[in-house]
């Protein structure tokens, strides 16, 4: 990058973080400090509760997703705004009446201790670990374009997340959550529009284009199962997952606890579900649109440049530039294909039409046998290569195309995604740390202040555990489906024990931790022979589903064994 590229970076990132510190440092106590004094209002609420969401995978990953698998991404958010509606039906009354710090502090009031703790530590596991995720994310994709060590990468990121989190609190991270929303929706859209205007056709020829190569397919009703993305998926699974996620998991719900009033929160709410899923259907379109510009111009035939510089650096030179020139040779003949599709578009003829996608479809998947044979390459050459790359393409693109200011401006996007959805989690763990089992079960009875501290001492613990793990991390197939995957292992069963507090008043505490401690070992175990067989039986799951699979489990079983155990007395609220 240039220097302007490295001013714009850095000086982005120091204004948002020193902001931060500046606006909210020295809270005095607990109250302030994890819930910031109740005085956010609605659309604060909402920016941070996108930005929460919205982590650096989700700007590095989700173009990538779309380039590779077009649009049908877009179907996992069609469950949200019903679940914010949901949400603000249901869940947030019962918080705000009994004025918690935690979401969790409502199951000792409906059930018991054991099932608070259950169900905490089960939080803390998950957003622990994803908060390693979300740090190493960034940093494997961001070190291998900048050629930064990925262990001072992780650093990095975790040093500017934990000075201003556990400087502020929950204020802190809302209020620069607000500027870091800016940064990343500013110039996300900027970079949309400039690989529009550089697509050598018009928008319309771009959009025929990317229709013609199935990169357009939003919607998909038919029913399967093993289909990670379809109507119904989205509908239900997901629909499951985002009641979990946002009326469950501290790292959101501590967003809309700091409202000044219930109706504030219930807006805030509402704002992130209609506003979500066209954000989301925004940065898959820029993903489609550097789908479209790569038919144009040719794209690298592995987009981990330092990947292919460490081949070209072997004795398999001669076979990389060979392939590269096939892979060349292959995308000239397709680009011919797509430019008289274009024509045979504009011209109305059908058959046309027809001859020539069956053509471009065939030469695109010479081109891919040609990526193959250079995956296998990289493989021979280092067998721990990961050799997935739709997670550089978006930031390869950005490099080699946009101009000298914009680079930086991205890449301040992915730095401030990250440490966005960084800052929500250390936040969360902190706060569940200290109020569901330190200050609960362990120092029951200090100051206001004490606590404070504590939540400032297991900001920074929570964070060096991040680093480390993040450190220590290996990639996944992709990593937003690496993040949803995560969240679907237990977010199924921390959604049914809610869900049998709220609607299920006949079942009790004994009752409901059985149920739960049953139904988290039936989904490790799912996934564990997904892809597989289980006595015989072939087991193909999506794992959105899981959600949905272990709320239910954790409710049908509650309703079995409160009649069988009988002995524990619910509790009303």
């Amino acid at each position: 990058m240039s220097t302007f590229d490295w001013i714009i970076l850095f000086g982005t990132l120091s204004v948002i973080a020193g902001y931060g510190i500046y606006r909210t440092y020295g809270p005095k106590d607990m109250e302030r400090y994890l819930k910031g004094g109740n005085d956010m209002n609605w659309w604060t609420i909402g920016l941070s509760i996108m930005a929460t969401q919205a982590s650096a995978i989700t700007f590095l990953s989700t173009p990538g997703q779309a380039y590779a698998d077009g649009m049908r991404f877009i179907q996992f958010y069609f469950g949200l705004p019903v679940a914010m509606i949901i949400l603000s039906i249901v869940f947030l009354p019962i918080y705000y009446k009994l004025k918690v710090y935690t979401a969790y502090e409502y199951l000792e009031s409906r059930f018991d201790l054991k099932t608070r703790t259950l169900t905490a530590l089960l939080f803390l596991v998950q957003r622990g670990l994803a908060a390693g995720i979300t740090i190493y994310a960034p940093s494997i994709i961001l070190s291998t374009l900048l050629g930064w060590n990925l262990t001072l990468t992780n650093i990095f990121i975790g040093f500017m997340v934990i000075i201003y989190t556990v400087s502020g609190g929950t204020k802190a991270v809302s209020i620069t959550q607000k500027q870091q929303m800016a940064v990343m929706m500013g110039g996300m859209i900027l970079a949309g529009i400039l690989v529009i205007q550089m697509i050598p056709v018009s928008l319309s020829g771009a959009m025929h284009v990317a229709g013609k190569m199935g990169k357009l397919n939003i919607v998909n009703f038919e029913f399967d199962l093993s289909d990670r993305y379809n109507f119904w998926s989205g509908m239900t699974g997901a629909l499951f997952l985002f009641l979990s996620y946002f009326g469950t998991d501290q790292s959101q719900v501590q967003r809309y606890l700091s409202g000044r009033s219930l109706n504030q929160s219930r807006i805030g709410l509402m704002m992130n579900g209609f506003l979500k899923v066209p954000m989301q259907f925004i940065i898959l379109f820029i993903g489609v649109m550097v789908f479209v510009f790569y038919q144009f111009y040719q794209p690298p035939v592995f987009f981990n440049a330092i990947q292919l510089d460490k081949l070209r650096q072997t004795e398999h030179q001669p076979d990389l530039q060979s392939l590269e020139s096939e892979y060349g040779q292959a995308f000239a003949s397709k680009n011919q294909s797509i430019y008289q599709l274009l024509e045979a578009i504009e011209a109305g003829n059908d058959e046309e039409i027809q001859i020539r996608q069956r053509e471009i479809e065939e030469k695109g998947q010479n081109q891919e046998a040609v990526r193959n044979q250079v995956k296998e390459l990289i493989l021979e050459s280092d067998p721990l290569a990961e050799t997935n790359d739709t997670d550089y393409v978006f930031m390869r693109f950005v490099m080699d195309y946009l101009p000298k200011g914009i680079i930086g401006l991205l890449f301040a996007v992915i730095f401030s995604a990250a440490m966005s959805s960084t800052a929500s989690e250390l936040n969360a763990l902190a706060s569940t740390s200290t109020v569901d089992i330190y200050k609960r079960s362990i120092k029951k009875e200090e100051s206001s202040r004490h606590y404070m501290y504590s939540s400032k001492w297991f900001t920074a613990l929570w964070g060096i555990f991040a680093v480390l793990f993040a450190t220590y991390a290996s990639l996944f197939e992709n990593l937003i489906q690496a993040v949803n995957l995560l969240g679907s292992l237990f977010y199924g069963t921390i959604l049914g024990i809610f869900l049998v507090g709220f609607f299920m008043k006949w079942v009790g505490g004994h009752a409901v931790f059985l149920s739960a401690l049953l139904a988290e070992a039936f989904i490790l175990l799912l996934h564990y022979f997904n892809g597989g067989e289980f006595l015989g039986i072939p087991i193909r799951v999506g794992f959105l589903w899981y959600n949905a699979i272990g709320c239910l489990l954790v409710m049908l079983l509650a309703a079995v064994m409160q009649p069988l155990i009988g002995k524990n007395t619910p509790k009303s609220l």
